[in-house]
């Protein structure tokens, strides 16, 4: 096996000390006033001999790794996919790699995954996780590794987040299916107590009263697909009278189409459907599905200007920040043909 090239080699090629070597391949050359011709030698031979820093030595010295934890129920949803491929390019822009992980809404799994982010000393955390970890959550930010949760937060506990302004979206959804002729609108949303679906569904009810409508709530169990689309057909079939609905997830809008394909229904003739979240497969769909939109490359853009600012901060900072961002209707012909 050939041997691992180290800096006390480099050192003994090139005559000079350890710690000279260290200086330049940590970038800290001109700081140290070393020359440039010899800064020019030692980089040269690193790149021949193929030299790697050993990047677990280097956290012990430097305290960091650059590398930040990425937690969330489901990576491969369209919504916390798109937040990551934009995570990412904004970490690497700043010399930080991400480590992803799903939860499956699984405590135990999510108790599991944040002791390895923990056991492999992430630089910062961002979460978005399900109720019943609060404890863990809180741990965290007592610590002092930065943590910036996004789409959700927990109303108890102090720490920065990003999110949507997620009354406002199913409120200003509700009002424009009024607008367009729409009076029996029916609202699916899953069973829980997380605060983002809390407030969506507060947005619907306020809207619904705000507009003299009567309200269909229907709150799912969450599970296999198979499942969601069996209670979205039964709800449709007991709520004859519906004439648009509004799906809480993107998920839901899945199970919804399925449903009122299942059924027979067109859309929009026979009943309008609008998604809360938007992703490509809704702008291709027949017909095109309008959508809450979720401002993804924004929401990513804050996540890391929190962090960024605490992983930069050499002091512990009180102060809480709290970024809520709008979203924006994309409207399509899944909604527009009742006048």
């Amino acid at each position: 096996m050939e041997k691992k090239v180290s800096i006390k080699d480099i050192a003994k090629l090139l005559g000079i000390s350890i710690s000279t070597v260290s200086f330049v391949v940590n970038g800290k050359a001109k700081e140290k006033r070393i020359s440039e011709p010899l800064t020019k030698k030692v980089l040269e031979l690193v790149e021949e001999l193929g030299y790697k820093p050993d990047a677990l030595a280097k956290s012990f010295r430097t305290g960091k790794t650059n590398i930040i934890g990425f937690l969330v129920d489901d990576i491969s949803e369209p919504f916390f996919s798109g937040i990551a491929r934009f995570i990412d390019e904004k970490a690497s822009q700043n010399g930080y790699k991400i480590i992803y992980s799903s939860t499956r809404n699984n405590k135990t799994k999510a108790q599991e995954l944040l002791q390895i982010f923990q056991d492999r000393h992430v630089d910062g955390y961002i979460i978005a996780l399900p109720n019943g970890l609060e404890d863990e959550v809180k741990s965290l930010t007592m610590s002092r590794k930065p943590v910036v949760l996004f789409d959700r937060y927990f109303p108890d506990i102090k720490a920065d987040y990003v999110i949507i302004n997620n009354h406002e979206g199913t409120f200003n959804a509700v009002k424009h299916l009024k607008d367009k002729g729409y009076r029996n609108i029916g609202f699916i949303t899953i069973d829980t107590i997380e605060q983002q679906m809390l407030d969506r569904l507060s947005g619907y009810e306020d809207a619904i009263k705000s507009e003299g409508l009567k309200s269909h709530v229907k709150k799912l169990t969450y599970g296999p697909s198979s499942e969601l689309i069996q209670d979205v057909s039964a709800f449709l079939k007991e709520e004859k009278g519906l004439d648009a609905i509004i799906c809480a997830t993107n998920y839901i809008t899945m199970a919804g189409l399925r449903a009122i394909q299942q059924l027979g229904l067109k859309i929009p003739d026979d009943i309008a459907l609008l998604s809360f979240d938007d992703f490509e497969l809704l702008e291709f769909s027949a017909p095109p599905i309008t959508a809450v939109a979720q401002p993804l490359e924004e929401i990513a853009e804050n996540i890391m200007n929190l962090l960024l600012k605490r992983l930069n901060s050499s002091k512990s900072d009180e102060e809480q920040f709290e970024v809520v961002l709008p979203t924006v209707l994309n409207v399509r012909s899944s909604t527009v043909v009742k006048l």
